[in-house]
């Protein structure tokens, strides 16, 4: 039988072949295509149309969050001509469109220092922690970008990958889709940072989502920036940039008011930190089993988000005092996900593995974040915010091959859509580590390229000696 992953898979590919679609030779068997046509679900057959293609890039990059803004940058500063897509109107994805306003896991060398570097040197962060960072979401939207023009990168925003497709095993040609219509463009390799696993699903990898076969998947989040009178009054129920344990007692007193306004937060450890000055981030919402591939539910867990926020700072203000005034300044463009597909690769990053603190030759980051696994319903969330699942997590290796995709070639992925199980996924998907993981997609694909090699054919250390040489590593 196949897993929910494989069956999702095999629904688009029935769907595709019904339509006319190219289908890779071999994803489905002649019997269930003419099942398909003779069966169909209502659908409407597009004509076929020719697309424009371009072929102006050696390696690109889909999704411009924490691991594609480090891709790109790493890979132009090996040498390669890349090119983003990323469908919001900003880079940074998360960082920035999501609102996060907090960086964790950081403390690695590379691409994450540097950015730390010019944060501060732009006063856009708070604290001197490696380890939980608030910093200013609209400075790096400027910092980023200024970053991208620097590498002479080319990128698009408000443009989604829409297909993929393969000749063979290998990855030839994506389709977009933007206010320019469809629009076809080839490189020798490809980095799917899309965060969901977009890329990978299109072009018929293998994935794996949430924790069993019926989505116990980690909930979202929908962040906001607040506007307060006076946050020094607010400093007892403030999460500090620089934690300590005193700062588990601010999230429950923040609780405790949430409660006397007259409500029991969907997330029940809700935080604040201050961004600057009277300018406050908040996250106090859970939006429960919404797969990350179903637009609707989406759609409904962003609106019931933003309602329940609206009516806890509402609610807050009522009680006057030092929450007179409180008022939301933006709330996130798009609701944070913990949970995406883990496209399958040639390792697969396992419970196991942070456990026994593995080591491997081929290592592009050492994470150390436990394991975050958010209530996964909102019963659960009754008694506790979150668990770590009985793991506790001994520094570990992420070798390569858990960034190469194992079902097609030319394709690499980077950040929380990489191949592992669903409790490494919740140590790993931490931001600092993405941008680690982003830095060897974006090295590896670039060499790959540049010397007709497939990723899988280019050994790590050659990509850390390239690092040394543009300055990423010592």
């Amino acid at each position: 039988m196949d897993t929910p992953a494989q069956a999702i898979n095999r629904r688009n590919l029935l769907r595709a072949a019904f339509s006319g679609a190219l289908i890779t030779p071999g994803a489905l068997s002649a019997a269930e295509v003419e099942k398909a046509i003779a069966t169909p679900e209502a659908q409407f057959s597009e004509p076929a149309h020719s697309l424009p293609l371009v072929e102006d890039a050696d390696v690109i990059v889909c999704g411009a969050g924490p691991a594609g803004v480090a891709a790109a940058i790493t890979a132009a500063r090996a040498g390669a001509k890349v090119r983003v897509f990323e469908w919001r109107g900003c880079l940074g994805g998360v960082w920035t469109a999501g609102l996060l306003g907090y960086l964790l896991d950081f403390d690695k060398p590379g691409l994450n220092q540097e950015l730390l570097k010019r944060l501060d040197e732009r006063d856009l962060r708070r604290g001197t922690s490696k380890g939980s960072i608030c910093y200013e979401p609209e400075g790096m939207k400027l910092l980023l970008e200024e970053m991208f023009v620097e590498e002479k990168i080319k990128f698009q925003f408000h443009t989604r990958v829409s297909a993929a497709y393969r000749e063979g095993r290998r990855l030839t040609t994506i389709v977009t889709e933007s206010k320019s219509g469809r629009q076809a463009w080839r490189a020798p390799v490809f980095i799917d940072t899309t965060g969901d696993g977009d890329l990978g699903a299109l072009a018929g990898c293998d994935f794996e989502f949430g924790e069993a076969e019926s989505c116990p998947c980690q909930p979202m989040s929908l962040n906001a920036l607040l506007v307060c009178k006076d946050a020094e009054a607010l400093a007892a129920y403030i999460h500090k940039s620089d934690p300590s344990k005193a700062d588990g007692l601010a999230k429950d007193a923040f609780k405790a008011e949430i409660q006397r306004a007259g409500f029991f937060p969907s997330y029940s450890k809700p935080t604040l930190w201050q961004v600057r000055d009277n300018l406050l981030l908040v996250m106090m919402n859970h939006q429960y089993a919404v797969p990350c591939f179903d637009a609707a539910k989406i759609t409904e867990a962003t609106v019931q988000a933003r309602a329940e926020m609206n009516k806890i700072v509402i609610g807050l203000r009522k009680l006057g005092g030092a929450w007179e005034g409180l008022q939301i300044a933006a709330t996130a463009e798009q609701i944070g996900v913990r949970d995406g597909r883990r496209i399958a690769g040639r390792y697969v990053v396992s419970k196991e593995d942070l456990i026994k603190g593995v080591r491997y030759e081929d290592a592009v980051v050492r994470p150390t974040f436990p394991v975050d696994v958010h209530a996964l319903t909102a019963e659960n969330n009754k008694t506790a915010a979150y668990h770590n699942a009985g793991v506790k997590v001994k520094p570990y290796d992420i070798p390569l091959r858990a960034l190469i995709a194992k079902d097609v070639d030319g394709l690499m992925m980077a950040g929380r859509c990489i191949s592992g199980d669903f409790i490494a996924h919740a140590s790993y998907r931490v931001t600092g580590n993405s941008v680690a993981m982003g830095e060897a997609a974006g090295v590896t694909a670039a060499l790959a390229a540049m010397t007709h090699r497939l990723p899988h054919d280019v050994p790590w250390s050659e990509g850390e000696a390239k690092l040394k040489t543009i300055g990423q590593r010592v």
